[in-house]
């Protein structure tokens, strides 16, 4: 039986914890989408794990990780409250998935403008 939405996004955030974005390319379903509001949208398995090996390297140098503060879904979709912790203070933002047979197929994060 596949992973439910919540389920599925519990075990991203908990895989995301180790700050190796790349370990989530798994959890995508090979037409996915994901859309990020600062790097852009990429289509497909093969585009996000290439994002991902990026924000392997990106949030390194920017010495930025992510917390999660709440995850919550039924059926296909969940969405997850989240900061996003930087130098320069903490942003927060909201992501939105919709996953199908365990697999994320859309991701979009939203944050709020930096503060200061």
């Amino acid at each position: 039986m596949a992973k439910s939405a919540k389920e599925t996004i519990e075990e991203f955030w908990r895989i995301q914890d180790n700050r190796i974005y790349s370990a989530l390319t798994d959890l995508f379903a090979e037409e996915a989408v994901l859309v990020d509001p600062f790097f852009g949208t990429f289509v497909g398995k093969e585009a996000i794990g290439a994002f991902m090996m990026k924000m392997n390297q990106e949030m390194q140098t920017q010495q930025t990780h992510f917390e999660v503060s709440e995850i919550e879904g039924g059926g296909e979709t969940a969405w997850a409250q989240w900061v996003a912790v930087t130098p320069q203070g903490r942003v927060d933002g909201c992501g939105l998935y919709r996953v199908k047979n365990g697999e994320i197929t859309y991701y979009k994060d939203y944050m709020n403008a930096p503060t200061g």
